[in-house]
């Protein structure tokens, strides 16, 4: 099912606020146009563009993200935000049209979008504040599966720290807690592992309990809803055999389409971005002389090797004592090379190999042949990343920060399966709207700071 969204799920609110914002700047412009002008603007270029405005930069001030549990100083923060917003689109108007273009139009005086900011700011800060009070209350779900399962999901969970609004309880199905019918009747919603052996008195209680409407899902779904990833331990072979999802493939429409998008989009954006490159590449040479060009060979679809070009953002000898994982303000990379990862600038030499049909746009990024050994017997299941052409970005580049260890890239195959699982022209779409977030704040790649057990895997990108 292509249009399959489970993120979307976890994020109606946000999709809401977006929505009434967008309606309240229509209706507000459209009050203002007819006392001002006695009639009604209707939808036209100018509100529009107001709107994305509007919308655009809430997105990238964070307003429509979900809050973090433990921040109290959440809604203080988003109705700031919301301020922000509207002096920046004041000051975008006032300078752009006033004073850049000079244009004429009674709309841009203080009689008209003073008013209309104005209003839409307190509008959209109320309904911000009742948006954040319903996101962080906290639901109550029991997890049920076997023990080894519950381990995972709580280191899992353990690991997104405060971002997970939950009130949790794990019941080992071979082992039920004596309180387990008074958990089981206060919880929002319940999620069986599919691979649980239940015996027959529990699986009657959860099948009645159905029948009365309660929210019963697999574990697998559950992780995809509010985590947005698949850890690869929670499902077997069998079931990724019969499981729904995992329709991004050749012969149908959407594989078709979606490499139809690639070239035509790949194909502008190189144009586009030609002198940006050019700039790039006579930057790299005057800083150190080297080549301007990286090569490298990687693993793409069904695990054929191909060769990738980047622009070289590490110094000439970054390899001479052999590759190593990229570390957190790495001495090797360049002066030039730092803004070019911040700007993810050095990957679009890439675009040709998305015309030539070894890449995506959008989807898993390739690993370097000689680490994929390694880490096929370290991480169950990790061959499926395989299964659609590598992409420039994708799911993982947006929800994770840049990986440089084998429990980072675990932690990226678990987006991966998501993507494959959920792929689709909506699930693209936002991946693309991340990734324009991340390129214009700024945030390339860059590994976590941690400490990297000895004997570990060691690569290097540039």
């Amino acid at each position: 099912m292509w249009w399959r969204t489970p993120w979307l799920r976890q994020r109606r609110l946000l999709l809401g606020l977006a929505l009434f914002d967008a309606a309240i700047l229509l209706g507000f412009y459209n009050l203002l146009f007819w006392h001002r002008f006695g009639r009604w603007a209707g939808v036209t270029g100018s509100v529009a563009a107001l709107i994305v405005l509007w919308v655009g930069v809430s997105y990238l001030l964070g307003r429509y993200s979900k809050p973090e549990q433990g921040q109290r100083d959440s809604q203080r923060r988003r109705l700031l935000a919301t301020a922000q917003v509207a002096l920046l689109v004041l000051g975008v108007v006032v300078v752009v049209l006033n004073w850049g273009l000079k244009v004429e139009d009674p709309r841009t005086f203080r009689s008209f979008i003073l008013p209309l900011l104005g209003a839409a700011t307190v509008a959209s800060g109320a309904a911000q504040l009742g948006v954040t009070r319903l996101l962080r209350r906290r639901q109550r779900w029991l997890l049920v599966g076997e023990a080894d399962e519950m381990d995972v999901l709580r280191s899992e969970l353990c690991r997104e720290g405060g971002h997970i609004q939950l009130d949790l309880h794990y019941c080992d199905c071979r082992q039920l807690s004596p309180d387990f019918e008074r958990i089981l009747a206060g919880v929002d919603g319940i999620a069986v592992s599919e691979a649980a052996e239940l015996d027959d008195s529990l699986l009657q209680n959860l099948l009645a309990r159905r029948g009365r409407g309660a929210s019963i899902c697999s574990l697998v779904l559950w992780t995809e809803q509010h985590l947005q990833r698949v850890p690869p331990e929670l499902f077997t072979s069998r079931w990724l055999l019969q499981a729904e999802g995992f329709e991004l493939q050749p012969s149908r429409w959407g594989w078709r389409l979606k490499r139809l998008g690639d070239v035509i989009a790949a194909g502008l954006l190189l144009i586009g971005t030609a002198p940006l490159l050019l700039m790039a590449a006579l930057l790299i040479r005057f800083e150190d002389g080297g080549s301007v060009l990286y090569r490298q060979t990687r693993t793409g679809l069904y695990g054929e090797p191909f060769t990738i070009w980047k622009l070289r953002t590490m110094r000439r000898e970054a390899e001479a004592s052999g590759a190593r994982w990229a570390v957190r303000d790495d001495p090797r990379i360049t002066t030039i090379g730092s803004w070019l990862r911040r700007l993810r600038i050095d990957e679009l030499p890439q675009l040709v190999a998305v015309l030539k049909g070894e890449m995506s746009l959008i989807g898993p990024r390739p690993e370097r042949p000689e680490f994929e050994e390694a880490l096929e017997d370290a991480i169950q299941h990790y061959r499926i990343r395989h299964w659609v052409r590598p992409g420039l970005s994708g799911w993982a580049q947006v929800c994770y920060p840049y990986g440089a260890s084998i429990e980072d890239s675990r932690m990226k195959l678990s987006y991966d399966l998501y993507y494959l699982r959920n792929a689709g022209l909506i699930l693209d779409l936002l991946i693309l709207i991340k990734t324009i977030r991340l390129v214009a704040r700024a945030r390339g790649a860059q590994p976590i700071a941690y400490n990297r057990p000895s004997g570990a895997l060691h690569k290097v990108t540039h």
